[in-house]
């Protein structure tokens, strides 16, 4: 079953058990989904790793508004942000440990021979590339400074 579908299935039952919560984000999503389609260039349909972009990215944006929302004393307006990026995060694939991570950094590190931060654009796309979807970006490059200041 596509992320559409699930998306789809995902929204009725929100409707029916009237999920407010859910429902906004769901729509959110699939809002971005349908604008992401009708791109000038983009196809009718989404590969699996452009949807799994615009999760992670839906996700991202909601923490990110939490942050601030709880720098600034606002509590109230943290919680349904912080909860619609937990409905969002239902349909991510599970996350990487930092570990595994660490481990996949060093061996692209191995491959490409980088010797210091001047080398973190190589390292940093071709693990990108690997961890699509399992990893964010803010780790992955937590990491591979880390590696790459050893």
């Amino acid at each position: 079953m596509s992320l559409e579908q699930d998306l789809m299935t995902a929204l009725k039952t929100a409707m029916k058990s009237k999920d407010q919560t859910a429902l906004t984000a769901l729509r959110a999503v699939k809002s971005s989904i349908i604008l992401a389609k009708t791109e000038a260039g983009a196809g009718d349909e989404l590969t699996q790793e452009q949807e799994l972009k615009i999760l992670q990215k839906q996700v991202k944006q909601r923490k990110d508004s939490a942050v601030i929302f709880l720098e600034q004393g606002r509590e109230d307006l943290a919680t349904p942000e912080l909860e619609e990026a937990k409905v969002i995060s239902q349909f991510l694939p599970e996350a990487m440990s930092e570990e595994a991570v660490a481990n996949i950094v060093e061996d692209v590190i191995a491959k490409v021979g980088a010797s210091g931060m001047k080398d973190m654009g190589k390292v940093m796309g071709m693990v990108s590339q690997q961890l699509a979807g399992k990893a964010d970006g803010k780790t992955i490059s937590t990491i591979v400074k880390a590696k790459l200041r050893v």
